[in-house]
């Protein structure tokens, strides 16, 4: 008979506390909910239209009707707000966005319609040029194509101010022009908007997971690109700790990380810094990847949307703007 040393002991096992699925659940640390998706919605002017968006299955351009029925839907399903985006006709767009702060507008009348239809449902409204302009920037462009930063200021004030009187509960900066969060709070607060909140996209990188959002807005850049205002994916955490202090310090409610995917890291940085409520964008291109790959059967959508989403609320991300929002929250009521 061979005689073999026993093995020691070990104190440490991890795995008995992976046993079974109550132990699982009992130790899980990150959760997701419905209460932690905003759901973002391109809304256009007509009545009882859907226009599918090719690169984004099941999302559309829809008309104010289509909206509001989605809103209720989601609201339904414990999504407490919608992100809305206008899409407008070209001829309504110009140089300056004048439409952006036209209070008879479309923009400012799907606001008013939401607030009135569905007062529970809160309102994140998109602060820039870019769905207004006839050169699809986020800011005003010199004739020799220069994005104005200062000048373009009064007019974000303008747009945000317009976005308040509607009804807007939280209006979100998305143009990374420098100094527009200070100058919007002191707008809105010297107009009586104290209470209307400020979501800064505070870390918006010039990204090219944005391709089908540009599609459904037709809001590209008709000449150059946004590189000179938007960050550069090759920048370490510095410039992300900055503009989220600088966000802080004038006035910010919320930061935001745009995209969120490729950018985790920044969240989870960000979120070690700063005690503001922080938001992670699942932007178009990324919810495109995972459409096509579950189309041609090569993942599974449901898992790989809710480990994705629950993998940006690890990060750091206490909300999520995601167009996989209502059916996340579906599958989520599932489990």
């Amino acid at each position: 008979m061979i005689n073999t040393p026993l093995q020691p002991s070990l104190l440490e096992r991890p795995r008995r506390l992976r046993r079974t699925e109550g132990l699982r659940g009992f130790l899980q640390e990150t959760h997701l909910a419905p209460q932690h998706l905003i759901l973002p919605m391109f809304v256009l002017d007509g009545h009882s239209t859907l226009e599918p968006i090719s690169a984004m299955p099941g999302v559309f351009r829809q008309s104010l009707d289509h909206a509001l029925e989605q809103g209720a839907a989601a609201l339904e399903l414990g999504i407490p707000a919608v992100a809305l985006f206008p899409v407008l006709a070209n001829p309504l767009k110009t140089p300056t966005g004048s439409e952006s702060w036209n209070e008879r507008g479309l923009f400012a009348n799907i606001i008013r319609e939401f607030k009135r239809q569905l007062p529970n449902l809160m309102l994140v409204t998109d602060v820039a040029l870019d769905p207004y302009s006839s050169d699809g920037h986020d800011g005003l462009v010199s004739s020799d194509g220069e994005i104005l930063n200062d000048e373009t200021l009064e007019l974000l004030c303008k747009m945000a101010l317009t976005q308040a009187a509607a009804g807007a509960d939280i209006v979100a900066p998305s143009d990374m022009m420098d100094g527009r969060i200070g100058a919007i709070r002191s707008a809105l607060d010297a107009a009586g908007f104290q209470r209307t909140a400020i979501m800064s996209y505070s870390s918006k990188y010039a990204s090219s997971y944005y391709g089908p959002f540009r599609t459904a807005l037709d809001s590209a850049p008709r000449a150059g690109d946004k590189k000179t205002y938007q960050m550069d994916y090759t920048g370490g955490y510095r410039e992300a700790l900055r503009e989220s202090r600088l966000d802080l310090e004038q006035g910010a409610d919320f930061l935001m990380v745009k995209p969120a995917l490729a950018y985790l890291d920044v969240l989870r940085v960000i979120r070690d810094h700063f005690d503001l409520p922080l938001i992670a964008y699942n932007v178009s291109g990324e919810y495109a990847m995972v459409k096509a790959a579950s189309s041609a059967g090569y993942i599974d959508e449901r898992k790989v949307v809710l480990e994705t989403l629950t993998g940006m609320r690890r990060a750091g991300a206490d909300g999520i703007l995601s167009y996989h929002a209502l059916e996340a929250a579906r599958w989520l009521r599932e489990l």
